[in-house]
């Protein structure tokens, strides 16, 4: 199996999603993916002639998979401080209606404590929903992400091999060229096999790495939108399903709050008017 295929085969099957915030998504399973092949770069041509054909469009692919790479990375950490942020608000609503629970004024005013029980009542089920949410894009989004990434360093590693076997064949084959310019006495015809013999199966090791690369690293990039598209499929709905709540929460704390035949505009006068009033207060007022 592919050095990126058994990295990633764990998160890609039997991943549906499931959960009263989202309806199910269809497995993830990577499908063949037709990659067209990247332009050569012109430093890729020139290359020593007596290398065989061993770049085609390696390094265009390499730099799409580092650039893909800091992507991946960024993106998590963006995800990850994005839920961290959504799961600090509504803990600290929760807080603030809690904290007006404790407030003298509940005991005293029966209509203010019936309010201030609305909106710690609204704020649980904010926060129930956005952790539910959260816990759903924890498991769709970032732990995919994190998923993907683990497989940058098999890829790395695997470029490192190459480039390695690359240095080894170059060594290999200047030391070839270099008693093919010689006469060919007995001495220098015995050093010329051999060195062949040590030739060979570098080449061939060097080939084979550099076939790989070639034939698989198009395709790692290409599959990247089959892998994420079911992430952001995810990540839309809960966004949808949670704000579709907040609304019906909300509007239903709305109709509890609201006093008939009250605007906006009275009630920001009558605001105002009480404002003023304690402004007028001796112990309030401006020296």
């Amino acid at each position: 199996m592919s050095w990126w295929r058994e990295t990633l085969k764990g998160s890609m099957e039997n991943s549906s999603i499931n959960g009263p915030l989202i309806s199910p998504i269809s497995t993830w399973k990577l499908r063949p993916v037709q990659v067209t092949r990247l332009p050569v770069l012109p430093q890729q041509m020139a290359l020593e002639e007596s290398l065989p054909v061993a770049f085609g469009d390696l390094a265009s692919c390499r730099t799409c998979s580092l650039g893909l790479e800091e992507q991946t990375k960024r993106l998590q950490k963006d995800m990850k401080k994005s839920t961290d942020a959504d799961l600090a608000m509504s803990k600290s609503a929760v807080k603030i209606s809690l904290d007006l629970l404790s407030n003298p004024l509940c005991e005293q005013d029966q209509d203010f404590l019936n309010m201030v029980t609305a909106l710690d009542t609204a704020m649980k089920r904010m926060d129930a929903f956005n952790q539910e949410k959260v816990n759903q894009i924890q498991k769709t989004v970032i732990e995919p992400l994190k998923k993907f990434g683990s497989v940058f360093p098999s890829l790395n590693m695997a470029v490192k091999r190459r480039e390695q076997a690359l240095q080894d064949y170059r060594r290999l084959q200047a030391k070839v060229e270099k008693y093919e310019e010689k006469e060919k006495t007995g001495p220098v015809l015995a050093k010329l096999h051999q060195a062949r013999e040590e030739l060979r199966p570098v080449r061939d090791d060097f080939e084979a790495k550099n076939k790989q690369l070639l034939d698989e690293m198009p395709r790692f990039y290409g599959s990247r939108l089959d892998y994420f598209q079911p992430s952001f499929e995810s990540l839309i709905r809960a966004q949808v399903v949670y704000y579709s709540e907040m609304h019906k929460i909300f509007g239903d704390l709305t109709q509890q709050l609201d006093q008939p035949g009250h605007s906006d505009e009275q009630r920001e006068r009558e605001n105002e008017a009480k404002l003023s009033e304690l402004r007028a207060l001796s112990i309030v007022a401006d020296d």
